[in-house]
């Protein structure tokens, strides 16, 4: 390295190292007092292994030694929750500037406990997802097919640890743990939403489910639907309002269909169309579209075998 180009070097270290010290809002934290977002994905691996026994662990699983499989995933877990829910704590009361951090390892010992009690509740709402899926698309060729490649199963099976967390009032890990999902399935679920039994996301792209959704039992929605909020204008002064819908039992979702703010209610049993936007509530078993659009066709020869008064040919 020549002198010029080390004398470069240093004058950017210090032109970012001064912003460092100037730009408080994303400055760093002392090391320490922020989680590590590796290890709570990780740790969320380890959960899919812990509620979904053999299917996605590099051992074998031999039903003989299921509670030393259980201990050893339970042991790995707790250890490494507890260390991140620790800095989690810590980074708190870091950017709050309470200084208090001398309980928090404890607390987050309690809190890692309180969510692991709630793993065989949370794996009996799985199952219900999962047959959900089998039962709600043809395609699917077996349950473990459901498991393994389904990335609405994927997407509800972290939401489903996530919002438990999310109920302790665990910071920040919940946000990880469901972005993770986002960023493999296109499936964003806010850790807030509240979501009962089986739920199948079909395919699953472009899904939205904002934070205080509330969705029923046995509800199916497909790719593209939106769960949002009427506007998000008013920003941290909305924090704690019901800004998403609430979606009853048996109700089906089309693909591209927006439902929109705190007050919207859509009954049990009813059915949205593909594309439909919704703002105000609908009374159960209706269903809702919109009236066919007319189609226009532009060059080519018409299929004389369709007769549809609807379409206009411009030849």
């Amino acid at each position: 390295m020549t002198n010029e180009f080390k004398n470069k070097i240093d004058n950017l270290v210090s032109l970012i190292s001064k912003s460092y010290d100037k730009e408080e809002r994303i400055a760093p934290y002392e090391q320490g007092y922020i989680p590590n977002r590796s290890v709570i994905i990780e740790t969320t691996k380890l959960l899919r292994q812990l509620v979904f026994p053999s299917y996605f662990s590099d051992t074998h699983f031999r039903k003989e030694i299921q509670d030393y499989h259980i201990s050893e995933l339970t042991v790995s877990i707790t250890e490494k929750m507890t260390e991140q829910i620790t800095l989690t704590l810590k980074h708190n009361a870091c950017i709050n500037k309470n200084g208090n951090n001398s309980d928090c390892q404890s607390v987050a010992e309690g809190l890692c406990c309180a969510f692991m009690k709630k793993i065989p509740e949370i794996r009996s709402y799985l199952a219900t997802d999962v047959q959900a899926a089998f039962d709600g698309d043809p395609a699917a060729q077996s349950k473990d097919e459901v498991i393994f490649c389904y990335p609405g199963v994927f997407a509800v099976s972290i939401h489903r640890l996530a919002h438990e967390l999310y109920k302790l009032s665990v910071p920040m890990i919940p946000r990880i743990m469901s972005e993770y999902a986002h960023n493999i399935t296109g499936i964003d679920i806010h850790p807030g939403a509240t979501i009962g039994k089986y739920f199948f996301i079909d395919h699953g792209t472009g899904v939205v489910i904002g934070e205080t959704a509330v969705i029923g039992e046995h509800v199916k929605i497909y790719q593209g639907v939106t769960l949002g909020a009427l506007s998000t204008r008013g920003g941290q002064k909305l924090r704690g309002v019901r800004r998403h819908p609430c979606l009853e039992d048996e109700v089906t979702v089309y693909s591209g269909a927006s439902i929109l703010g705190g007050e919207t209610v859509i009954g049990k049993g009813v059915v949205i169309g593909s594309n439909v936007f919704i703002t105000k509530s609908v009374p159960e078993d209706t269903k809702v579209s919109i009236k066919n659009m007319e189609l226009h066709f532009s060059g080519g020869k018409p299929n004389k075998d369709v007769k549809d008064d609807s379409i206009n040919w411009d030849i």
